[in-house]
């Protein structure tokens, strides 16, 4: 028997060794968590359990894979044998057995994102909602799949969803019934359908759950903090009859409530298994002790979570920096120095992570970042300029400055309904290949050739188009995308995009900008091209393995890190957001998050916390410093102004 004693510390060696029974390992950031486990799967098998016995849950193929690996060269090729993987690949190994037990053919097909979006499109349009008043097929989509995940029907999500929709709730049940009676009659399962699939089969029929909790003997699941209400029940079925579970996470890591990650799953772990234990991994391999100081100080606030304390097996650095500062515009620049000092300190671009809360928090950096030429990527979704209500709203404000974009017009004119690509050309034909805004002829002219539905849709973008000449707003573009965001857009995006507030949110930050190009919104849109150009420079430098800057959110750099992490607007409204706070009416979630910012950074943890910040009507306003700042004792921080 190898001793796991000399392989890891005592807290991991209790966890990977310990006797049979339900147990809940509470492994805190960066405690080796995935080291745990794969000893733990070395473990049993040295015991003489069979490796096919064991089932090994995850949350990624890349987390069971390398989990795997790792374990063959403790404990040799017999781990082969062992069932391992996401939930919905375990799912489907299931229901390729017995979908014929839920009325499927065993050889259903899978439907991707992309398939399931095509199949929905076709329910809609056979049952008359496909037209541009009503939401789109990937909104509706976006909705199913919330309440699929929640374990709730369609209609019980939306009597509790806060979300504003354009369309009754009985014709979305609607299309949701057709949905689904579509998929079984074409013998179709989409990704949620195989977790809710994979639940019904073990609950419905009593044969299946007894055979799989009768052949797997112990049940370990990776990330439990993640699990969502589907997950968490099925992993209590699977191991009720020889109760042997390991569940592994860290309830201070819970942060995506938001997409159907229940955090009373780890909280309420031992009212399902009273009789379990509770081991907590707390020494960590990653951070400085005085960033720990930090994380812990934050988790000690948080009135939910289980009490844990980090410990560092590093000696001391330099202790973590806050800086306050004036404004978006100074912690840009404060950023910049700071970049252009570690690397001078012989830290890799690469090395440097810049996160934030929520993706219009980092509009300006970006901007600021593109015109010095250091390189980044964004690694939480698309650069500014690239997504598609950022360009919805740009093709306005080139429409109105050069009458000659083909390609702004289609796209502005794209949002009526009835208007395909088809119509555009036509359109442009008779226009003449240019849309003059400035002339009220040509506007006229427009108006006449557009159906009914499309007019009434357009009006008040085309009396903008007169003020916008009239009023000089070409010199005021912060209020001219406010009032097309008002005057059309709002609606649209509602219409159109899943998670329509947040994108609402990178509008407003993006309109803050265009006050900075001197020369107005002509200028802005000169600035705009090439800095989408140099974005895409970017993107090759990465694509290549180049050292480039990280840019991220906090939910997306989730078990990731980096030697120097940079935290902005850790500001009160910004980070914790207000909205969440409102939505919520607590900070646990947020608290959560900023823990987790916190435990990315190894070396250095720099928190920017700007004073004022412009608002939409040019007004600004005032904010302090985050409470999770105020919460840290001053004695672990250096505090300073500006980058000094």
């Amino acid at each position: 028997m190898t001793d796991y004693s000399t392989l890891l510390n005592p807290e991991q060696c209790a966890a990977a060794t310990a006797e049979d029974g339900p147990l809940l390992v509470l492994a805190a950031a960066g405690t080796g968590k995935t080291r745990t486990l794969v000893y733990r799967v070395a473990h049993l098998i040295e015991k003489g359990v069979p490796a096919e016995s064991l089932l090994l849950l995850t949350f990624t193929n890349r987390a069971a894979k390398e989990m795997l690996e790792r374990a063959k060269a403790v404990a040799g090729p017999s781990v082969g044998h062992l069932w391992s993987g996401t939930f919905h690949h375990v799912c489907n190994r299931f229901l390729r057995r017995f979908a014929d037990r839920l009325g499927y053919g065993n050889n259903f097909a899978i439907l991707d994102q992309d398939d399931a979006v095509s199949v929905l499109n076709t329910c809609m349009k056979e049952l008359g909602y496909v037209r541009k008043d009503f939401p789109k097929k990937e909104v509706i989509a976006s909705l199913i799949s919330s309440a699929s995940n929640r374990m709730l029907s369609v209609q019980e999500y939306l009597d509790t969803s806060s979300k504003a929709l354009e369309a009754s709730p009985s014709d979305i049940v609607r299309i949701a019934q057709r949905y689904q009676e579509r998929k079984l009659i074409e013998n179709m399962m989409d990704f949620d359908d195989m977790l809710v699939n994979g639940l019904r089969l073990l609950k419905e029929h009593e044969e299946v759950r007894n055979s799989y909790q009768q052949k797997f003997r112990h049940v370990l699941v990776d990330e439990y903090q993640d699990t969502n209400l589907l997950q968490a029940q099925m992993v209590d079925l699977l191991a009720a009859h020889h109760r042997n579970i390991m569940a592994v996470g860290d309830d201070m890591q819970c942060i995506y409530t938001w997409r159907g990650a229940d955090f009373n799953n780890i909280r309420e772990f031992s009212k399902r298994w009273p009789d379990s234990r509770i081991i907590k991994i707390e020494q960590n391999y990653r951070s400085t002790p005085d960033i720990l100081r930090i994380a812990n100080a934050c988790a000690a606030k948080a009135p939910e979570a289980f009490k844990k304390t980090l410990r560092s097996t590093r000696e001391p650095r330099n202790k973590p920096r806050v800086l306050i500062l004036r404004d978006g515009d100074e912690q840009s620049r404060a950023i910049i120095t700071l970049v252009q000092r570690y690397l001078d300190d012989g830290y890799s671009l690469s090395d440097m992570a810049i996160l934030y809360r929520a993706h219009f928090h980092s509009i300006e950096l970006q901007m600021a970042l593109a015109r010095t030429r250091l390189p980044y990527v964004i690694t939480s979704g698309l650069g500014v300029f690239e997504q598609a209500h950022v360009k919805d709203v740009l093709a306005f404000l080139r429409v109105c400055e050069n009458p000659r974009d083909y390609l702004a017009f289609t796209r502005l004119m794209g949002m009526l309904s009835g208007v395909g690509e088809k119509t555009v050309e036509a359109l442009w034909a008779k226009l003449g290949g240019s849309f003059e805004t400035r002339s009220p002829e040509m506007r006229a002219k427009l108006v006449g050739l557009l159906k009914p539905t499309a007019r009434g849709q357009w009006q008040g973008v085309d009396r903008l188009f007169a003020d916008y000449h009239s009023e000089g707003l070409n010199l005021r573009g912060t209020e001219a995308i406010e009032r097309f965001c008002e005057t059309f857009y709002t609606t649209y995006l509602h219409r159109a995009y899943e998670n329509p507030e947040k994108r609402e949110e990178d509008i407003h930050e993006l309109a803050l900008q265009v006050t900075k190009s001197q020369g107005g919104v002509a200028a802005f849109l000169q600035e705009v091209a090439l800095l989408t150009n140099i974005d895409r420079e970017y993107e090759k430098l990465a694509a290549n393995n180049e050292p480039t800057l990280h840019l991220s959110t906090v939910h997306q750099a989730k078990g990731l890190e980096w030697k120097v992490v940079f935290v902005i607007w850790v500001s009160e409204g910004m980070f914790p957001s207000s909205r969440s706070l409102e939505e919520s009416g607590n900070d646990e979630e947020e608290r959560r998050l900023f823990y987790v910012a916190v435990t990315r950074a190894k070396d250095e943890l720099i928190l920017c916390a700007p004073g004022m910040r412009k608002m939409r009507d040019g007004g600004m306003f005032f904010c302090k410093p985050s409470p999770f700042i105020k919460e840290i004792p001053r004695e672990n921080i250096r505090e300073s102004y500006g980058n000094r």
